[in-house]
Formats: structure tokens, C-alpha cells, sequence
């Protein structure tokens, strides 16, 4: 029995980790990936798109802004680069809410089915995703103070103060 339990732990071959498949190499050969199961990662962005089907749309972009919120580090030259993701409602519990202008959303690593151009509907490509595991959760973006205008904003009150007390030290007129 020994024998027979070491010889079926020696055959076990460990589950191997999906790779990650850039998104931007998902649109480029959208075709040849189409209705094969793949794995993706980035922000989720946007909203969620409740359906009355009990499905949730939403958008991820593993684009620079992922790692670089633009309110976080100024400016990019990059465009962005997402796809639409399709999952069932029982899944958006476990989700913070997507990204946007104050708001990064949860970087995440999202399993499903790779639709290009679905017929059924309308001739959308998304990742109809069964599995999500959170990477790093949502946070509220923060925006490096702009030195330059609270210098001036500070040296306008200085100068309207400044004109302030000078005309209430003249003396007033005198009738006469």
C-alpha cells in the first residue's frame, strides 16, 4: 500500500499557472484567441454595468495608467489600452469599485473566455471572466500640491492685505 500511495504521489503533476496575456496582444490576434480560455491583468476602470441578465460589464486596462495613475504622476504619452469584461453579478462582491478621476481601482488578474466580435452580441469582443483574484486593492488618488499657484495664491492675500491696511492707516479727510 505504501508503495502504490509513493507511486501516485511521484506521477502528481502539479497544476500549472495560467500565463498572463497582455491585452494588447489579445486585441492585435483577437481571432486566434477566440473562445479559448486565457488570463489578463490590469485596473478595472469605468463603472459596472449592471444587466437584467445578472451580469456586470466593466473595463480593464492594463495600460501605464495602471501603474502610473495620471493624477498620481502628471502626464503620458501612452493612449490606453483595456477590453470589455463580462462577469456574473455573485462575482462584483468581492470587487472594489473601478477606477476613474479620483479613484484607482483594484488591479486585478482576470481568468475567462475570449469572445472576438460575438455574434450574439452585436459583434463585441470581451473576456467573458469566470475567475478575478485582486492584486492590489482600490485607493483614492491623491494630487501633488502645485507649488507655483499656492505661492501665488499666498502672494495675492499678502498684496490685498498689504492695500487693506494701507488705506485704513490714512488719515481721513477733514471737513472743512
Amino acid at each position: 500500500l505504501f508503495l502504490v500511495v509513493f507511486a501516485l504521489l511521484g506521477v502528481a503533476v502539479p497544476a500549472v499557472a495560467q500565463s498572463v496575456t497582455p491585452i494588447e496582444q489579445l486585441t492585435a490576434a483577437g481571432a486566434r484567441y477566440d473562445e479559448t480560455e486565457v488570463t489578463v491583468a490590469g485596473e478595472l476602470v469605468g463603472d459596472f454595468g449592471v444587466r437584467n441578465d445578472g451580469t456586470v460589464w466593466t473595463q480593464l486596462n492594463d495600460d501605464s495608467y495602471a501603474d502610473r495613475p495620471l493624477r498620481e504622476t502628471g502626464t503620458h504619452g501612452e493612449g490606453n489600452t483595456g477590453i470589455g469584461v463580462r462577469f456574473d453579478t455573485a462575482l462584483a462582491f468581492d470587487l472594489d469599485q473601478p477606477g476613474g478621476y479620483r479613484w484607482r481601482g483594484p488591479i486585478v488578474e482576470v481568468t475567462g473566455i475570449w469572445h472576438y466580435h460575438d455574434v450574439d452580441r452585436g459583434g463585441e469582443s470581451y473576456l467573458d471572466a469566470t475567475v478575478f483574484r485582486v492584486i492590489e486593492p482600490a485607493r483614492p488618488l491623491t494630487e501633488p500640491a502645485f507649488w507655483p499657484w499656492w505661492i501665488l495664491g499666498i502672494g495675492l492675500l499678502l498684496v490685498a492685505y498689504y492695500l487693506y491696511w494701507h488705506k485704513n492707516q490714512q488719515p481721513a479727510p477733514s471737513p472743512g
